[in-house]
């Protein structure tokens, strides 16, 4: 058979011309005759499917459907690479390329992270949730009285008002007709008619409803024996013959009262149904008896609660519980027989046998109960208590605790009872017996302790150290927690020396030199100081100390232990063991001189330092202390004699400023001239020398050498912001603005975000009278440094009108979180419109928030000045007196004034406060 040629072969299944190319059959214009119509997309999927079958490739996808190829496996390749094998070179690229990506987005992580929380913390702080903007509204709301709650007003219903105002235009009235109206009339009426034998019958209403007139008066009736039996109980109303007088207070509870006796009269007759169900059912369930009688007590009927307990015990003699209801049901003279009968069928019930001694009314007669009680039940420990408590003679106590303990060996309370009754000696004999007795018992060792604390002889005779090997060989050595709770126990109780004996020998107990035993003994005697036992805390500390000697942490907790809660000696005491320890810390001799100083003088305060040069002969500290003590007691030329030796042996920037100081106090501004040319030789870096140069010119009144003090200042140390400020205020009392300015402008180049530069510069333009400039830079500056509290302060307060102030001040406090000196102003704010109580709670949180700025310190006591009184301003006065401040504006310009040279915290406290305005 001969091949065809390829024209005339026919065309394959689904064969589509041009389809390959992208032509499909169309018709145009030209055509002659009608063209084929291309094939359908079904068809086309079709054959393309074939086609990929046939090839072995992966089966197209519909483009509507296909993936982002960002989005598509890398393992399970598609399109120009789906044949291909994955071999280990890939792998291996695969690999690197996953590291590489992890190590890209390693880099700078922790910046990203920290850039994204402080993102998220700023959106958070902009857009806060409702229930944080109401925090301080719900937390206020602490202050709010009953009497204030009660008095708010009932809101009012303002949402549905329009809504009811259309439905009332809306409503539609129309006449009713007579014979409606006839029925309703008729439907409530009902008509009575008496029988022949005197009986009402019964009234049918017209819908058919029957009325029962008996049930109703039946009804009628109880309610009011309920009302009656509950208002002869009641505590509020007393009668006496025809007069009624009735508590005013308690009126209203007693008609509340009724009310609920009248609505709970149903429920009563469902419990009683429901007991006396259960009480018929089980006759020897004891509660059941209880539970009914206890009904019937609260319905208002305590006869028929005697009368159902009674029955209860006829049924229950064995159950003690009813015995003892039965007995508080009844008045004494009752209940004695009752009590009596339930001890002959219990005779070994002890809570029967107390309460029968309970009812006795001389103290015969209760011990004679006790004693029948005795014979029952010789081995109960609660009668032979009661016993001992009713003996007044204390040899008779003495002779039934030791019958007792030969009774009951296992009771600790007797025992100890007995040893605190008998003599040193007979005690002695008596612990030891208990703990041969009672092993594991660390009560009595602690006893014996205190015993010999008492004899004087608590030092000598290691009683606790016994009891620590005793109670370890027994295995029953409590928990350290349980120690320090019993020593403070012991110290609350005046057995001190126990309770130092307890902690010395018990604090290390169960630790390791690897545990953290310093931090661990200092919390415990912290937490010892906040429960007030002072004692134990002490002896912690000096159990720690011995462990650690040289641990200048655990002498300074103990030195501030004896400073607030010890005497002087105690204190000096604990300060002489500091400086034994640790010589060269010179913190530990100062506070030993100073002590000193003011308790027993200044040669004792001299003999310390005398020491202390011994040991640091070189410590600045020291010796600028010994200038300062000679100089406070008026000893000029000592002093003056101690700063040549201390330039000399000591020559620190601090010695020679204090040298120069000291001079200017004394007025010998030459002298103070000369050593400070001497110092800027030596530390030419340090901006106070300059100041001090500075300040000597001015104090002379050379304005020109004072200029280029600074001026060459400012050069040596560009960083010096007071040194800049010093120089301009110079230019500005000069009377040279443009110079000031100028000054402060080569200033904030050389420390750009200056609060304080900034502040001074917006100063110099107000007091110019630029105020628009001055507002100008306000913008600038406060752009710059949002959370400034100095330039929101200087704002508020100067630049702004009063109306404003409140807005501004609400805006700063949202921005600046903490700053002492923004919050003094808003205490300020407040204290000018009279709102007194909210200004000294913002004065008393600038305090909380620091301590060491003196204006705040200042303003307060200002404050307290004009509406404080005396003894608050005495509490303030000495709380600044301890802390002592050191920073603040004014604080610092009148504390380091040579005028006011010597002046003690407290004189400084109240010349501040005479110079704010």
């Amino acid at each position: 058979m001969s091949r065809r040629d390829f024209l005339s072969q026919p065309a394959p299944e689904n064969y589509v011309a041009g389809l390959g190319r992208g032509a499909t059959g169309f018709t145009t214009r030209s055509d002659l005759g009608p063209a084929r119509e291309g094939p359908s997309e079904d068809q086309i999927k079709a054959a393309v499917a074939k086609r990929s079958a046939q090839l072995g490739l992966t089966e197209a996808k519909d483009d509507d459907n296909e993936d982002d190829g960002r989005y598509q496996d890398p393992d399970n390749e598609v399109g120009l690479f789906a044949g291909g094998i994955y071999e280990k070179d890939d792998e291996e690229a695969d690999r690197i390329w996953k590291e590489v990506d992890d190590r890209m987005a390693k880099r700078r992580q922790k910046q990203r992270e920290a850039r994204e929380e402080a993102e998220r913390l700023e959106y958070e702080r902009k857009n806060p949730k409702i229930q944080q903007q109401f925090a301080g509204l719900k937390r206020a709301l602490e202050t709010v009285t009953d009497e204030e709650w009660a008095n708010l007003p009932d809101p009012k219903d303002l949402t549905g008002r329009t809504k009811r105002a259309r439905q009332a235009r809306m409503e539609r009235f129309y006449a009713v007709p007579d014979s409606v109206l006839a029925a309703a009339r008729d439907s409530g009426q009902f008509g009575t008619t008496v029988a022949e034998d005197g009986t009402a019958t019964e009234g049918v209403n017209k819908d058919g409803t029957v009325t029962d007139f008996a049930k109703i008066g039946a009804a009628r009736d109880k309610v009011l024996r309920a009302r009656l039996e509950q208002q002869s109980q009641s505590s509020s109303v007393a009668t006496a013959g025809s007069a009624t007088s009735i508590d005013p207070k308690g009126y209203l509870t007693s008609l509340s009262s009724m009310q609920g006796a009248e609505q709970s009269i149903g429920d009563i007759e469902q419990f009683r149904k429901m007991l006396k169900s259960a009480v018929d059912s089980n006759p020897k369930q004891a509660a059941s008896w209880i539970a009914a009688a206890r009904l019937e007590i609260a319905a208002g009927k305590p006869g028929a609660a005697r009368s159902l307990i009674a029955k209860g015990c006829e049924h229950c003699p064995k159950s003690e519980d009813i015995w003892l209801e039965n007995i508080h049901l009844n008045d004494n003279r009752n209940a004695k027989v009752i009590a009596a009968q339930a001890i002959q069928a219990n005779p070994h019930s002890v809570k029967l046998w107390v309460e029968a001694m309970k009812l006795e009314n001389d103290p015969r007669s209760k011990k004679k109960v006790i004693r029948r009680a005795l014979d029952h039940n010789q081995e109960s420990e609660a009668l032979w208590k009661e016993a001992v408590n009713l003996e007044e003679d204390v040899e008779d106590a003495r002779i039934l605790l030791a019958k007792a303990t030969e009774l009951i060996p296992e009771s600790l309370d007797l025992w100890l009872a007995l040893a605190r009754l008998e003599t040193p000696e007979n005690a002695r004999k008596v612990l030891n017996k208990a703990v041969k007795k009672l092993p594991n018992s660390h009560e009595l060792w602690i006893a014996a302790a205190r015993l010999e604390e008492q004899l004087g002889e608590g030092k000598k005779r290691p009683v606790m150290k016994n009891a620590v090997k005793f109670l370890a060989k027994q295995n029953a050595m409590p928990k350290r927690e349980e120690w320090i709770a019993e020593a403070e126990k012991c110290e609350e109780e005046g057995a001190v020396i126990t309770c130092s004996n307890i902690i010395e020998e018990t604090l290390g107990w169960g630790l390791d030199e690897d545990d953290d035993r310093k931090e661990l003994w200092m919390e415990d005697a912290r937490a010892s100081i906040n429960r007030d036992k002072f004692a134990t805390a002490r002896a912690i500390y000096a159990y720690a100390i011995r462990v650690f000697p040289n641990s200048k942490s655990l002498y300074t907790a103990a030195i501030d232990l004896e400073r607030n809660h010890g005497s002087k000696e105690d204190l000096w005491h604990a300060l002489e063991k500091a400086v034994e320890a640790c010589p060269h810390y010179e913190v530990f001799w100062l506070m030993l001189a100073r002590e000193k100083a003011a308790e027993a003088g200044v040669d004792e305060a001299r003999l310390v330092l005398a020491r202390a040069f011994k040991q640091n002969p070189d410590s600045e500290d020291i010796w600028l202390a010994a200038v300062k003590l000679e100089a406070d007691n008026g000893f000029i030329d000592k002093a003056r004699e101690l700063l040549k030796t201390a330039r000399q042996n000591a020559p620190t920037d601090r010695v020679w400023m204090r040298s120069v100081a000291f001079e200017r106090q004394q007025g010998d501004n030459e002298a103070a001239m000369d050593l400070v040319q001497q110092a800027l030789q030596l530390f030419p870096s340090k901006p106070k020398l300059w100041m001090m140069k500075g300040q000597i010119y001015e104090d002379l009144a050379q304005l020109g050498p004072a200029r280029e003090a600074y001026s060459t200042g400012v050069r040596a140390v560009p960083s010096s912001i007071p040194l800049w400020l010093l120089y301009s205020r110079l230019e500005e009392k000069a009377g040279n603005v443009v110079k000031a300015r100028s000054v402060l402008d080569r200033a904030r180049q050389a420390v750009p975000k200056s609060p304080e530069l900034w502040t001074e510069l917006i100063r110099v333009e107000r007091r110019a009278g630029n105020l628009n400039q001055a507002k100008s830079l306000m913008a600038q500056a406060l752009q710059q440094m949002p959370k400034s509290g100095l330039l929101w302060a200087e704002r508020i307060l100067n630049l702004e009108p009063r109306t404003q102030r409140k807005s501004l001040l609400a805006e700063a406090v949202k921005k600046v979180e903490d700053d002492p000196i923004l919050l003094v102003t808003a205490a300020r704010i407040l204290w000018a419109e009279r709102k007194l109580d909210r200004a000294q709670n913002w004065f008393e949180k600038a305090l909380l928030l620091d301590r060491d700025v003196g204006d705040t310190w200042a303003w307060y006591y200002k404050f307290l000045v004009q509406h404080g009184t005396e003894e608050k301003r005495a509490d303030l006065v000495a709380k600044c007196v301890l802390v002592d401040p050191r920073h603040g504006e004014e604080w610092t310009r009148v504390a380091k004034d040579p005028k006011n040279a010597g002046k003690k915290t407290d004189e400084v406290l109240k010349l501040v406060a005479e110079t704010l305005s």
